[in-house]
């Protein structure tokens, strides 16, 4: 088992992860009754796109010697109104390392394989970029 969630109450969950303890607060948003407090569920899915991309970025990495340690990736959500779903994520991955072309390639390329990016439905859009020292 992965992890055990708790309903809260007024449209809020605690997601434990059983292995390491660290818990994860959910809240649904403004625009869908709840208070916006904590991410919401469709939040962590966009999100756990770029820190996917990132760990898959940061193995590959660490295979060519290259640190990716203060790059930073700003995430946005987009949601569609009829069905109610994730229309599109938008990722900016800000890379604070300086590489040369055929790393670039490498490390995108690698990103792009992760599993989340594979796992989401192809009516995602996924609009990613890559700004590089």
């Amino acid at each position: 088992m992965t992890s055990k969630v708790t309903y809260l109450g007024e449209l809020r969950t605690s997601s434990i992860h059983l292995q390491s303890g660290t818990e994860i607060i959910s809240d649904a948003p403004l625009d869908n009754n709840g208070k916006g407090e904590a991410f919401s569920p469709t939040d962590t899915v966009a999100n756990a796109l770029a820190t996917c991309m990132f760990t898959i970025m940061g193995i590959k990495a660490r295979d060519l010697e290259v640190d990716l340690t203060d790059s930073t990736a700003s995430v946005n959500k987009i949601m569609n109104a009829q069905p109610r779903k994730i229309g599109a994520i938008e990722i900016v991955f800000e890379m604070n390392v300086a590489v040369d072309d055929k790393t670039k390639t490498i490390l995108e390329r690698a990103a792009l394989t992760c599993p989340v990016f594979l796992s989401l439905h192809p009516d995602i859009e996924k609009k990613i970029s890559f700004n590089w020292r």
